[in-house]
């Protein structure tokens, strides 16, 4: 490995793959620092829904991005990608490999390669498109796109909300296509990626999956999300393992109903995950795989 090169081993997978096992045990041979590439467990009263590395894991290996603002801040990715690169940049004065892991694409990319930027939106516009959403409702945003903007409807998730009513304020402040800010010449980076993508059979995934939300109900989910509840309608909590249980509590459905909800779109999430992952060129390995994956890293280091 030369004294001059920087690396940035990346983590990637699908939630309950099994990244953090990994991390902290490369993190550990490396005497490397961990840096979090997760969008929920960026929050600090976000614990149990976000499947946050317990306390103990966290003294294992210094994490960076973990517990790193409150859910009453806002935050956005352009955000991460700017504090990432700073912590990175003094990072590297005196280090020579850094571990990024975590399963949030767009955070991933701001660190890769960086995020397209777009035109400041005005108060009025982001309240019009806001307001459509609650008098009109989603398909009605969509049917919008897909006229403005078809080619960025034909490939955004038509479920999802907040990038729907992003496009569109994009849309409707500047006057352009949403999909005309997409595919910027990025800056290149100073380190050089390492890209791991952990892989399970799907059976085996999504029973961890089910497991996993088992064991957050016993460690006190339910709690967590009803100490939330007063602020449930923050952008923060508007995910997977919070919104279904604040159902719950509104009594729309009972509390079986909702977590079985929670492992199907937990199941889902992981599904669109896999989905983005296929963009990187990345080695895989199954996370049993730690014997070859440190191999793997090493033969880089020594051949970079």
């Amino acid at each position: 490995m030369s004294d001059n090169n920087k690396y940035l081993i990346n983590i990637i997978g699908p939630t309950a793959v099994g990244k953090t096992g990994i991390s902290i045990r490369l993190a550990q041979h490396f005497n490397a620092q961990i840096f979090s590439s997760d969008s929920r467990q960026i929050y600090k009263e976000m614990n149990i829904g976000t499947a946050k590395p317990s306390p103990a894991e966290l003294n294992m290996a210094q994490h960076h991005f973990i517990n790193h603002i409150s859910i009453h801040e806002t935050y956005s990715a352009g955000q991460y990608e700017s504090e990432a690169l700073t912590k990175l940049k003094e990072y590297y004065q005196k280090n020579n490999v850094a571990i990024l892991v975590g399963g949030t694409g767009l955070y991933i990319d701001a660190v890769l390669t960086g995020l397209d930027h777009f035109p400041k939106i005005d108060n009025e516009t982001d309240k019009k498109v806001d307001n459509l959403l609650k008098e009109k409702g989603l398909e009605f945003l969509v049917s919008e796109l897909r006229v403005l903007d078809p080619s960025y409807a034909q490939n955004v998730d038509i479920k999802n909300s907040r990038r729907i009513t992003r496009a569109l304020k994009v849309i409707y402040g500047s006057g352009k296509k949403y999909s005309s800010f997409l595919n910027q010449t990025k800056a290149p980076r100073d380190f050089i990626v390492i890209n791991i993508l952990l892989e399970r059979q799907r059976d085996n995934l999504y029973d961890r999956i089910n497991k996993r939300v088992d064991v957050m109900m016993k460690e006190g989910q339910l709690l967590e999300a009803k100490s939330l509840y007063a602020v449930r309608k923050l952008r923060a909590l508007q995910t997977v393992g919070y919104q279904e249980i604040f159902s719950y509590l509104d009594q729309k459905y009972d509390l079986e109903f909702c977590i079985e909800e929670i492992k199907k779109n937990s199941r889902h999430y992981a599904k669109r995950q896999i989905t983005w992952f296929k963009k990187y060129e990345a080695t895989k390995f199954h996370p049993n795989q730690y014997s070859q994956i440190l191999n793997f890293v090493e033969t880089k280091l020594i051949n970079a």
